[in-house]
């Protein structure tokens, strides 16, 4: 080895600088020092998020403002709701301290199939933070690809002008709607379509060009650039390095700290694998999706079904246990 060798080595760029050219990357995770330390554009946080940084001593302050905040609210079940409303959007305020561009704040998702409880939800989301003194457009507004979700987006885009992020998408169809619906941004969950397969499946192993979920966000993507449509891909829910670097070039990419200090100590080349270019000459013909269809699309495909709904129940778990701890804290602000 010349004495060169160490020194050209030195200079060549971690993983997560190189993709950093390629795709605009997202923290996922509720932990502010994570951010601090890997410099994300966005940040996006959900129930399950919510809860593991509510539990840590450092967010304490944050807990006690929104419980202070709750006790105005009226009678306890006003309480309850106006200080777990108020905790998402004090989360979303410190980050937006933190990083440049926009937080994905999420909807309840016990309100997945009600779309005008949904919308309303969402206005007062946007109201707290305009409060707060931040504007509408750093906001993105999370819902579950549920047809009323995605409904849902669309009149909040269209009418209240609020960006929405579509979370929990696994299948074609849903990306679809949401695209012919307008949505701002969606997050087709990479490795939860994996779990699935490995689960359901007999092969356990995939390369990382093969794997399930990189698969159906590439089909996405160059079904979303070859026809024209605004809606951005971020690929989300990852459960190693190798799907990451396959999707290199989508338009975001949400990872978790585990995974971005993985890439920040690596200096493995990482190659553009999605281009706008490559995704012209895509063999994808163009569909329309309505609600009839959805559904069915939707039902046909067990593995999209299958963790749309057990994605809804968790988050719905989690903002119950959310909930609970911010109501022992009311109990004890008496």
């Amino acid at each position: 080895m010349t004495d060169s060798e160490p020194q050209a080595k030195k200079k060549m760029s971690s993983s997560l600088a190189q993709l950093k050219k390629f795709t605009t990357v997202v923290a996922d995770t509720g932990d502010f020092e994570a951010m601090k330390q890997y410099k994300p554009t966005d940040a996006t946080t959900n129930p399950s998020l919510m809860l593991s940084a509510a539990n840590m001593p450092q967010y304490k302050h944050l807990i006690t403002e929104a419980v202070k905040y709750g006790r105005k609210a009226g009678n306890p079940v006003k309480q309850l709701k106006a200080a777990a409303d108020m905790l998402l959007v004090l989360f979303g305020n410190e980050i937006l301290k933190i990083v440049p561009g926009r937080v994905s704040t999420e909807v309840d998702a016990r309100l997945s199939f009600d779309k005008e409880a949904s919308i309303q939800k969402a206005r007062h989301l946007i109201q707290l933070y305009e409060e707060l003194g931040i504007k509408k457009d750093r906001i993105l507004i999370k819902l579950a690809s549920t047809w009323e979700g995605i409904q849902a987006a669309k009149e909040l885009e269209e009418v209240h002008g609020i960006h929405c992020n579509l979370t929990l998408l696994f299948s074609f169809c849903q990306a679809v709607a949401c695209a012919e619906a307008g949505v701002t941004l969606i997050s087709p969950f990479v490795g939860r379509i994996l779990d699935w397969h490995v689960a359901n499946t007999g092969q356990k192993t995939y390369e990382s060009h093969e794997d399930p979920g990189v698969t159906s966000v590439t089909k996405i993507y160059n079904y979303y650039k070859k026809f024209g449509y605004k809606t951005v891909v971020m690929g989300a829910s990852f459960r190693n390095v190798g799907q990451v670097k396959a999707l290199a070039g989508c338009d975001l990419l949400t990872i978790s700290p585990k995974l971005l200090e993985e890439l920040d100590s690596s200096n493995e080349e990482v190659y553009e694998s999605l281009t706008e270019k490559s995704a012209l000459k895509a063999d994808v013909e163009k569909v329309t999706v309505d609600e009839k269809l959805f559904r069915w699309m939707l039902n046909e495909d067990q593995m999209a079904s299958d963790k749309l709904s057990e994605g809804i129940r968790k988050f719905a778990e989690d903002s119950r246990k959310l909930e609970t701890l911010l109501k022992e804290h009311l109990s004890k602000a008496k």
